[in-house]
């Protein structure tokens, strides 16, 4: 499975004179006084995470409700909504009013369900409004460390031999751990039986690490303590090279697997959400993601901060999706 990486740089690259011209346009409603609009934001935000407690997202928003906090000065309070393969937190988000005072922290099943599910309730592109791609992170594989198998070559001649015996974790049926591991599967010719947990990262780990279940695709930013405390083991990482933070943990390609599974994180509000407010929100996230301490933060997660703004996140999610529905569709992965 592709990473949208290469998505990224190449529209980051695109557009870096129009995000230059952009972030000094956002940043002047945030300097200038408020005339006859009212200032923004009034009260405490809510930024809704479609997964339960635990999980990549979740740790994400939570680093985000602080940094926009200090910015703007009022609370942001991260809302835990899981259920329905995140389509339940995000028809909440969809369908609160547009006044930004209630966002939504959204990942990689944003661009995908569109095309998993015959019946979405929502039009992402018609009822979301992008305001920052923050950060993208690789997928890493991780299994339980009582499968006797210390790298790829080893773990795919344990599967092969046992075929349909052994089970993976996902976040639900098209997440991206979940087309991570079709995807190997289908590189690898070996048949395990998929697992998906309601709620998001934090119970299929936990599924990992008791041995309901014996590996997962999760987002490298949720199993970095869990690998260094040995109650996972890393098999390789879906990135370009090597992470300095797990230098001892080989790329698929290294193992000779062409396979770079990854995820983004981005946050968006409701349709027809004011522009100046989006903008103001916009121009606070920017200026969080430049923080160094900031990026050292993510920087120790195992995430690339990545920071595009709303046309260019726009652009990306029209992109992301459109490249997903063709691996969903091939895969023949739908739900009703």
């Amino acid at each position: 499975m592709r990473t949208s990486r290469r998505q990224i740089d190449r529209i980051a690259v695109q557009s870096a004179i129009q995000r230059a011209l952009a972030v000094a346009l956002f940043a002047a409603p945030m300097a200038a006084p408020a005339r006859a609009q009212e200032p923004y934001p009034v009260r405490a935000v809510e930024i809704i995470v479609p997964f339960a407690v635990g999980g990549a997202t979740d740790l994400v928003a939570r680093l985000l409700c602080e940094g926009l906090g200090q910015r703007l000065r009022q609370p942001f309070v991260a809302i835990n909504r899981p259920g329905g393969n995140t389509n339940l937190g995000t028809l909440a988000a969809v369908r609160s009013k547009p006044d930004g005072h209630t966002l939504l922290m959204a990942s990689f099943g944003l661009a995908a369900n569109p095309s998993v599910y015959r019946n979405l309730p929502f039009d992402p592109a018609r009822d979301l409004a992008p305001i920052a791609l923050i950060i993208n992170t690789p997928s890493i594989l991780v299994i339980n460390p009582t499968l006797p198998a210390n790298d790829l070559a080893e773990l795919i001649a344990y599967v092969k031999a046992r075929p349909g015996e052994l089970n993976y974790a996902s976040y639900g049926v098209g997440s991206s751990p979940h087309l991570a591991a079709e995807f190997f599967q289908a590189l690898t010719g070996t048949r395990i039986v998929h697992v998906p947990y309601s709620g998001g990262g934090g119970q299929a780990m936990l599924g990992v690490v008791g041995n309901s279940v014996q590996m997962l695709f999760p987002s490298v930013v949720t199993v970095l303590g869990m690998i260094k405390g040995g109650s996972l083991r890393a098999i390789a990482i879906g990135s370009e090279r090597r992470l300095p933070l797990l230098p001892e943990v080989p790329t698929f390609r290294e193992s000779g697997l062409d396979l770079t599974p990854g995820t983004w994180f981005g946050l968006l509000a409701p349709a027809k959400t004011p522009e100046p407010v989006i903008a103001r929100l916009a121009a606070a996230t920017q200026d969080m993601m430049r923080d160094p301490a900031i990026q050292a933060r993510f920087t120790e997660l195992g995430a690339e901060v990545v920071g595009l703004g709303p046309s260019d996140f726009a652009k990306f999610l029209k992109e992301e999706t459109a490249r997903l529905s063709t691996v969903i569709r091939d895969a023949n992965i739908h739900l009703e």
